[in-house]
């Protein structure tokens, strides 16, 4: 009775068959953008909003000595630069000084690495420790490493011992430092907590103050890693024979001016991936710390 009462040309969707039902709403059909091209395009602009400075600087340093406004004799443009690195690069005299740059930055580094965070966490952990070397910390924290080159060169002379221990030293110190400050800083409520749970001196050291001291440490060892190839320029200035600082040193006494900026160039280009490096290194130690 209930189909008799329908009016002439009302159609109702159960009455039709599946497949005359009508379509969907076009909106409905329409699925949303997948969140990968979001986080591609924010990743986009964040890359070119990082490279802009960098990107801006080298224009101005190729465009600005063509037009006079720099002298191009003592800053010639950047294309002069980058064909003189690479003449060295094919004439093999830059692979040789960024591989003896290397291998003393290197040993220095890790050097200071596994002398300062273990020296960093007894002073920062125990306390008779620190009372008796902190006086001697401050002592020579305040002394420039730089100023201290011409000690290390009369005590060992100007050998490869003289740059890798010279890079040591000026290394040791941020790591040094921030491990100490690092252990010092772990909030005491985590200790008394953990000690509550009944963590020994190891575990809770193990467990607790390590971690919590890690971003830190890893701060100091960053910084010694700018310092590691900063200070090795200066040692390599005096007594030696081969090294980015000698190759920067040797052509600006001889006016071989793209061939500086070239030595200039490949330490800033080193500097720049060895901090990368660090940092990735520094993320994987903070995934563990977290887990």
């Amino acid at each position: 009775m209930a189909d008799q009462k329908l009016l002439a040309g009302d159609v109702h969707r159960h009455h039709l068959p599946s497949a005359e039902a009508p379509p969907a709403p076009a909106s409905a059909l329409r699925e949303p953008l997948p969140r990968r091209r979001f986080a591609g395009g924010r990743l986009l602009r964040r890359a070119v909003t990082n490279s802009t400075a960098i990107l801006l600087l080298l224009a101005a340093w190729e465009v600005l000595p063509r037009l006079g406004v720099v002298d191009p004799v003592f800053v010639p443009p950047l294309s002069e630069n980058l064909a003189a690195w690479y003449d060295l690069l094919v004439g093999g005299q830059l692979p040789e000084h960024l591989e003896a740059s290397l291998a003393r930055s290197l040993s220095g580094f890790g050097l200071a690495i596994v002398l300062a965070i273990p020296l960093g966490l007894l002073i920062g952990w125990y306390k008779p420790v620190a009372d008796f070397l902190t006086p001697l910390l401050e002592l020579f924290r305040n002394t420039s490493a730089v100023a201290l080159l011409p000690v290390f060169t009369l005590i060992l002379g100007i050998g490869e011992t003289t740059k890798v221990t010279f890079v040591l030293y000026a290394c040791a110190w941020p790591i040094l430092l921030n491990t100490i400050s690092g252990v010092k800083t772990v909030e005491p409520l985590l200790i008394k907590s953990a000690r509550s749970m009944g963590l020994g001196p190891v575990r809770l050291f193990q467990k607790v103050i390590l971690p919590a001291a890690v971003p830190t440490i890893f701060t100091g060892v960053r910084l010694a890693g700018a310092y590691s190839i900063l200070v090795l320029l200066f040692a390599e200035m005096v007594g030696a024979k081969a090294g980015l600082g000698y190759l920067i040193l040797d052509t600006q006494s001889s006016f071989r001016i793209p061939d500086m900026y070239a030595g200039i160039i490949t330490i800033s280009v080193v500097g720049l991936l060895f901090n990368l490096l660090l940092v990735g290194v520094e993320r994987r130690f903070s995934t563990w710390r977290t887990t």
